[in-house]
């Protein structure tokens, strides 16, 4: 039950106060006789007892009195909206009608009147308030836009004063309107002082632990901050001055809000936000030539520092909307920290401060009631064109060459492209070693592959292999000359080599057959068996394309044309002949046994990347074309292939002594999208002291999770105790390796 107003002294007082200050700075556009009516109108009001206190036990007159004073100095209303304001307590008690309001003090008083009622009647029907609906259908309802600027203050006021008080339950909903709904339309007309407010006002609210960890971050860092800031400054100071521009410098910290959502969508702690300040320049110079000192002051600093092209922003050449025009630069400072520059002149900056209401002044309105409509218009304008659900509005991007695009590498340096050069491109720019080694990158701290195109301002790092070969396919991939001649380069010198092994191999194999190998026959196989150059036919055989077996079949063929028929070699019948089985022909039958882990000196191994073997896996050796041994599991996808076509190049192995090695294997997770599944997970790994986890990717979709768990383990044993432990997982549906 709401509590009637009765003031108390301090009320009084605040009240006599706040009426005294706002009959001062409204005094030109006050008629005649409207300080007797609204003194009459609100005391008639306080006798008769019909005015109640809010849900929070607040004064209403004394909060209009604060909302109609926050109306004139942060956005610029004069009379008419000052009127309604401090009449609206008293049209919502009934002390008097809107119809009586239109008589006293003009119809547009009423009118916006009008447009807070209906709102008012609006609230109580309980929308949604985060729904895009519920914007437009507030605009519609608001037929005067002096209602929507209004009903900002109105709610700023509000959280300002709700701050100590005990109705949980009051809070949090005023609070998420604010977030929601008031913020965003701040946002978009420009008003960034009254938005950033009641962002942080609202965090404070519904998180009050991130709100007060921050708070308590930012003033720890303070004299840090502050510090940084002064050796920033100095050297720009003494350039601009030694330019003959005028101007002065200020620090902006982040809001509290902005520095929580940037930790959120970054997912880091405090210490992870790189840009908690911005550097505002705010030069003082004649209208006409505004954006040339801007463009000069970008040209000192940039000269100064290195630039971030992704992080600039262009709002000289093309204003916002909502009127707001600025330089922002992103640049490298000391001790390799990003900083944020804002370039803009005097009116610019009042006109960011100020929003809208500085905006139309600057463009020629005047400050009374008469350019009002005119001032108004371009409001609804500007918020009835906006389709963005609410959203700020998308940054102006960089009009940067077409052709080009900038990236920088981890220490800060910039590298240029041509558009569409991928992370490849940039490897071996830096070298071929690193290009031919190159697995992929890490830009902006995520993993991508080496096939990622570059935008610009990424900030690549490079990731490499040793067992990485440059391929054919690389040439589809790369966009620079320079990157295309190094993999050909590569590419020439590995078939070569190649080459040299397979005609080793096949020496090899020709002596055991006892077949006398002569190079014209080579030849003639070689293009009998459809290849114009040599190399080609050499890399099929080193990458498993052709079969050795098949070559020498070949040359036996063309061996066997070229003899003349005498009683050695005469065609018999096939009754002369004994069958035999050689069904298990392809089967090593010797019981040599490959000991993995032993110093087997000039045996090369290494373990297969399309099954993982670990320690503890039943595992053979294949003989690969290059003379190496690769160890495959036994139920490997590939064992029953090579098994077919090379029985012969299979080796037994077995594992010796225990498991000191780590190996990588995969974890494919599936499961119920739960909140706290994903840590629940990687604590049962970071419990193990000797469980590494490497990497994580998860994706959601349709209330189910799917994701890929990288571990490096010592054992299999291990690796199934591991399982076991996630299938218990609450909402964990299926764990299995690949």
């Amino acid at each position: 039950m709401t509590e009637k107003l009765d003031f108390t002294n301090t009320e009084r007082e605040q009240a006599k106060a706040l009426y005294t200050e706002l009959k001062d700075k409204i005094a030109t556009s006050l008629e005649k006789e409207d300080n007797t009516r609204l003194l009459h109108t609100l005391m008639q009001a306080i006798e008769q007892g019909e005015i109640n206190r809010d849900a929070f036990g607040l004064n209403p007159i004394v909060n209009s009195l604060q909302t109609a004073l926050l109306v004139v100095e942060e956005i610029g209303l004069k009379r008419d909206a000052v009127i309604a304001v401090m009449l609206r307590p008293c049209v919502e008690a009934g002390c008097i009608t809107i119809d009586e309001a239109a008589s006293q003090y003009g119809l547009s008083v009423a009118r916006i009147l009008n447009g807070l009622q209906r709102i008012q009647e609006l609230y109580k029907k309980n929308p949604i308030i985060e729904s895009e609906n519920f914007r437009n259908l507030l605009l519609s309802f608001a037929e005067d836009m002096r209602v929507i600027l209004i009903m900002i203050a109105d709610r700023v006021n509000l959280m300002r004063q709700i701050r100590d008080n005990d109705n949980e339950t009051a809070r949090h909903d005023v609070s998420i309107e604010a977030a929601y709904l008031y913020a965003p339309l701040a946002h978009k007309l420009g008003l960034y002082k009254l938005k950033s407010e009641l962002e942080d006002l609202s965090l404070k609210y519904l998180e009050h632990d991130a709100y007060y960890h921050i708070k308590d971050k930012l003033n720890a860092t303070k004299k840090t901050r502050d510090a940084y800031i002064e050796r920033f400054i100095k050297p720009i100071e003494e350039k601009l001055t030694a330019a003959g521009l005028k101007f002065h410098m200020k620090g902006r910290t982040k809001s509290i809000h902005s520095i929580w959502q940037k930790m959120k969508k970054q997912k880091c702690a405090f210490e992870g936000v790189y840009d908690l300040f911005a550097i505002r320049i705010i030069i003082d110079c004649p209208l006409e030539k505004e954006k040339q000192s801007c463009w000069q002051t970008f040209a000192i600093i940039t000269d100064m520092y290195t630039s971030n092209p992704k992080r600039m922003r262009d709002w000289l050449s093309v204003p916002k909307s909502n009127g707001y025009e600025s330089l922002h630069i992103t640049v490298l400072g000391p001790e390799q920290k990003w900083v944020e520059v804002q370039i803009r002149t005097e009116r610019m900056d009042e006109v960011a401060e100020r929003g809208v209401a500085a905006h139309w002044r600057y463009k020629g309105v005047s400050g009374g009631e008469g350019g009002m409509d005119e001032w108004l218009t371009g409001i609804r304008q500007m918020l009835e064109s906006s389709s963005d659900n609410l959203d700020a509005m998308a940054q102006f991007k960089m009009d940067l060459e077409p052709q080009e695009v900038y990236v920088f590498t981890p220490r800060g340096d910039l590298l240029k492209f041509t558009k569409g050069a991928t992370v490849l491109d940039m490897a071996y720019h830096i070298h071929s070693k690193v290009g031919n080694q190159c697995t992929g990158a890490r830009i902006n701290g995520k993993v991508v592959s080496f096939r990622q195109e570059l935008q610009n301002g990424d900030q690549v790092e490079i990731l490499t292999a040793t067992n990485q070969r440059p391929r054919q396919e690389w040439l589809n991939i790369v966009k620079t000359s320079r990157a295309k001649s190094k993999i050909r380069l590569a590419l020439k010198e590995t078939q070569q080599k190649e080459a040299l092994l397979v005609k080793e191999m096949l020496e090899r194999k020709f002596k055991n057959r006892k077949i006398e190998q002569d190079e014209s026959t080579m030849m003639r196989v070689i293009k009998k068996l459809g290849y114009k150059e040599a190399s080609d036919f050499y890399r099929d055989i080193a990458e498993g394309v052709l079969d050795s077996a098949t070559v020498i079949d070949k040359y036996v063929e063309l061996q066997q044309g070229d003899r003349t028929i005498t009683g050695d070699n005469i065609a018999r019948s096939a009754e002369e002949f004994v069958f035999e089985d050689n069904a298990n022909a392809n089967i090593p039958q010797n019981d040599d046994v490959l000991i993995i882990g032993q110093d087997l000196r000039g045996l090369d191994y290494q373990l297969a990347h399309c099954c993982n073997p670990i320690y503890g896996d039943d595992v053979f050796g294949f003989v690969t074309t290059g003379g190496g041994i690769k160890i495959h599991r036994q139920d490997c996808p590939n064992a029953p292939e090579m098994r077919r076509r090379f029985g012969y190049r299979i080796v037994r192995a077995k594992w010796s002594g225990k498991g000191s090695s780590q190996y990588s294997i995969t974890l494919r997770v599936i499961g119920n999208d739960d909140l706290g599944i994903v840590n629940n997970l990687t604590s049962i790994i970071s419990k193990d002291e000797k469980l590494v986890l490497r990497s994580i990717n998860i994706d959601s979709f349709d209330g189910l999770f799917r994701g890929n768990l990288v571990v490096m383990i010592n054992d299999n044993t291990r690796l199934e105790s591991l399982i076991k432990k996630l299938r218990t997982v609450k909402g964990v549906k299926q764990v299995e390796r690949i």
